[in-house]
């Protein structure tokens, strides 16, 4: 404020000489000094930077942070709200995803003597049983970069098809290029079993898809430094190459097997001969014989030894009956039941599935031998019509979707209430 035409400062009240730059607000007459405009922005950037800070998302992983790596059973229970069953594979899942992110980030508890290898996860498990969807799950749960990718695009060096290399850059590119966050992140590897080699010999010709490839996945599973073609395809001498280290990166396989669980069986079945005539009468559902898998059983379906032991964690999915579709279409917070009543609901209409009709769902899923990865495609298939008509129709809408609509190709019914 001004005091007999001298300049005061609003804020500390000290008087301001002419010499010194001051700032005249927007009423005449009011002045800011210039220490305290200095300081008011001082105290303003620290509160942007906190800001910042705390606004930034979470991530236990990224923030390294081994207090807040999830616990086992919490790794479960968030499983538990988007796979219906497979118990088992959840519980081993959450133990061997826990422990590899605790060897990363409390190493230096650890005796520096003592090297804990990684524990990288074998998935065996029919088409559908929720594989790939119990490795997304978890890395969503953790905030790290996760890739998906398929064994039977990768070939060989010198082959045409996917380098191994291809798949660290598909997970540096979900990383958002961010090559430390990378190096944490979570890769899924599926069809496994399709590059197994087609017997136990080995061959002297090259194995495009099998032996080969197993070869070339090894180097990048057990820990490496590879050399990445930032914009994918073959490597060549004058591209400049993206270094990534994989030792910290977890390895989930994934494979249907078919075929594998009659070597468990003759192979357990030898050894049960004689010990009573019970065991002729029982035959065990395929989760009990690969609750019974030897490292032998994979080496004779042809997978490499050198890869089999890469693969430490090894863990069977049950397969999916009538009830457990039933549940996954209804119970899992992102069901695909409730997914269709959302979409609709943005189009002014409430979903009236009738349980018969999701029992008729799940049926032809199993009969399709599809398994949960099916149930989509006849959602899709059975609302595409209706949703095509419903953001025309005027009023308050309900799609009603009975048996019929399942097993005899009806139509769903659409009835309006008009609009008030």
């Amino acid at each position: 404020m001004s005091n007999g035409g001298k300049r005061n400062c609003i804020l500390c009240g000290e008087p301001i000489p002419d010499w010194l730059i001051s700032f005249e607000g927007v009423k005449p007459g009011v002045y800011v000094c210039e220490n305290c405009i200095s300081t008011a922005f001082e105290v303003l950037k620290e509160n942007a930077e906190k800001d910042i800070h705390e606004s930034s998302p979470s991530s236990a992983i990224i923030q390294e942070n081994p207090a807040d790596i999830p616990t086992p059973s919490e790794l479960k229970a968030h499983l538990d709200r988007y796979i219906i069953g497979q118990d088992k594979a959840k519980k081993v899942l959450s133990v061997s995803v826990y422990n590899h992110y605790k060897r990363i980030f409390k190493k230096d508890a650890v005796d520096p003597q003592v090297e804990i290898d990684k524990s990288n996860i074998l998935l065996l498990g029919p088409s559908g049983s929720g594989k790939t969807l119990l490795a997304r799950t978890l890395a969503k749960k953790l905030n790290v970069p996760f890739a998906i990718a398929d064994a039977t695009t990768v070939t060989e060096a010198g082959y045409v098809g996917d380098d191994v290399e291809n798949i660290l850059l598909r997970l540096i590119q979900n990383a958002d290029g961010d090559i430390e966050k990378a190096q944490k992140g979570i890769i899924f590897i599926d069809e496994i079993d399709k590059i197994a080699r087609k017997s136990e010999n080995r061959s002297i010709t090259r194995d495009v898809s099998g032996e080969g490839v197993q070869q070339a996945l090894l180097k990048i599973i057990e820990g490496t430094v590879s050399d990445v073609p930032p914009g994918g395809g073959r490597k060549h001498p004058y591209q400049e190459m993206i270094k990534i280290d994989t030792t910290n990166i977890l390895f989930i396989c994934g494979g249907a097997f078919v075929g594998l669980d009659k070597l468990i069986a003759e192979r357990t079945s030898r050894k049960t001969i004689g010990f009573g005539e019970e065991n002729h009468h029982h035959s065990p559902s395929l989760s009990e014989l690969y609750s019974n898998i030897h490292p032998d059983d994979l080496v004779k379906f042809g997978l490499i030894p050198e890869l089999i032991g890469r693969l430490p964690v090894i863990v069977g999915l049950d397969e999916l009956d009538k009830e457990a579709l039933i549940r996954i279409i209804t119970e899992p917070d992102n069901s695909i039941l409730k997914q269709f009543s959302e979409m609709l609901k943005l189009d002014n209409a409430d979903l009236d599935f009738h349980a018969d009709a999701i029992e008729a769902v799940a049926e032809t899923a199993l009969n399709r031998k599809t398994g949960a990865r099916g149930i989509r495609s006849i959602f899709e298939k059975l609302m595409n019509d209706v949703m095509y008509e419903l953001p025309d129709i005027p009023g308050k809408k309900t799609v009603i979707v009975t048996k019929e609509c399942i097993t005899e190709n009806a139509r769903p019914e659409i009835t309006v209430s008009p609009l008030p």
